[in-house]
């Protein structure tokens, strides 16, 4: 019998500070109107320089694993693409920081926004052929595009902790899938470069190419159609773009499945609104916010767009379970980003310039008012220095 596998638990982490989109568009000589509608977003995550990938990844883990998961945990995916080191996996610090077995494999994997989907599915299969392992993948990035640019309104940061396992609380995976990879240059940042470089239009022009490549890819291998699903969730590294998505397929669809799945959309959107770009964990976040914010049944599919530039795009599907709900904290999720502090527009820009630079020299950094359990106190001799606040 094959055993089912999916996602147990999935915790979500961002640090506590925000910026008003309004604040920001008036900054800029902008209509506030411009930025959420136009773009999709009502607040950005504001990263302090003490948390980084690896802080966010294990404060999001930390949510979810218990010491019998951290036990049975045979490997750690880490999909990131603001690698802390040019060798040194993230996936090592973050291994080491959660007390995790050594018997542990730690890899770190980089496709753009796709990197936590190509450790979502490799998970997967491993425990498809070892069903009492568990591994944890991780979505996690800092978007950065740089002050006063076009695409300053769509940064933002956090992490997404999935726990892969067999007979998933959440999520049962489903093992057909439709991928497609191509040589795109819509967005890259070059060694040397802490701020990517990117062609909007296009950018967007391909990951809608890409949607309706892996769509009909899809359909062909499984022949099921959009009736068969109560959502599609998206890639949203803003949440206009995951809507322009739903709206080519949106037709092939009965005036009230389209209702239905608008209404789903909505829902899968809300926590993405507030927390701006995570680049890998875009998805996760959205697929985790219509679990908090819609409404599903046990038994519902929901289809899930994975997009990263460069380019690879990827469509699956996943079988919602009866016990979804106990899969995340959702009070504990909700006073998360209910109790964030707004930053003006100068603090903002004060932080965003205070991150470890590339110079290599060392750094102590401002750690009295951390409240995070994980963060980074600095860097002596090239080594970062990653420490944890004792909770009660």
């Amino acid at each position: 019998m094959t055993e089912t596998v999916g996602i147990d638990r999935m915790g979500f982490y961002t640090p506590d500070m925000y910026l008003e989109m309004t604040d920001l568009a008036l900054a800029r000589g902008e209509d506030p109107a411009k930025y959420h509608v136009g773009i999709g977003q009502d607040k950005q995550a504001v990263i302090p320089p003490t948390q980084d990938v690896v802080t966010m990844a294990a404060n999001a883990a930390a949510q979810i694993l218990t010491p019998a998961d951290k036990a049975a945990i045979k490997m750690v995916l880490f999909g990131t693409e603001s690698g802390v080191d040019n060798s040194k996996a993230t996936a090592v610090y973050l291994a080491h920081l959660l007390d995790l077995p050594a018997d542990t494999r730690a890899v770190e994997i980089k496709q753009a926004c796709y990197g936590a989907t190509a450790g979502l599915q490799l998970a997967a299969d491993y425990v498809r052929a070892r069903p009492t392992a568990k591994v944890l993948v991780i979505g996690a990035d800092i978007a950065r595009y740089g002050l006063h640019t076009a695409g300053e309104v769509t940064q933002g940061g956090g992490a997404v902790a999935m726990l892969v396992t067999a007979q998933p609380r959440m999520l049962a995976l489903e093992p057909v899938s439709a991928y497609h990879t191509a040589d795109v240059m819509d967005f890259w940042r070059p060694l040397g470069r802490t701020e990517a470089l990117v062609d909007g239009r296009y950018s967007t022009n391909v990951y809608l190419d890409f949607f309706k490549t892996v769509w009909a890819a899809y359909q062909a291998q499984t022949q099921r159609t959009i009736a068969d699903f109560a959502a599609l969730t998206f890639h949203i590294p803003f949440t206009k773009m995951g809507l322009k998505a739903l709206r080519q397929v949106l037709p092939e669809a009965t005036p009230d499945q389209q209702a239905h799945l608008q209404a789903a959309f909505e829902a899968s959107q809300l926590d993405n609104r507030n927390v701006g770009n995570l680049y890998t964990g875009s998805l996760y976040l959205s697929i985790l916010s219509l679990l908090r914010h819609g409404h599903l049944q046990a038994g519902d599919r929901i289809g899930c767009y994975s997009y990263g530039s460069g380019a690879e795009g990827e469509f699956y599907s996943a079988i919602v379970q009866p016990t979804f709900r106990q899969g995340f904290d959702d009070e504990r999720l909700t006073a998360l980003l209910a109790n964030r502090r707004a930053v003006s527009v100068a603090e903002y820009e004060a932080l965003f310039t205070q991150r470890l630079d590339l110079s290599g020299r060392d750094v102590q950094l401002p750690v009295g008012e951390v409240s995070a359990q994980y963060y980074l106190a600095g860097r002596q001799q090239q080594q970062r220095l990653y420490r944890q606040r004792i909770v009660d």
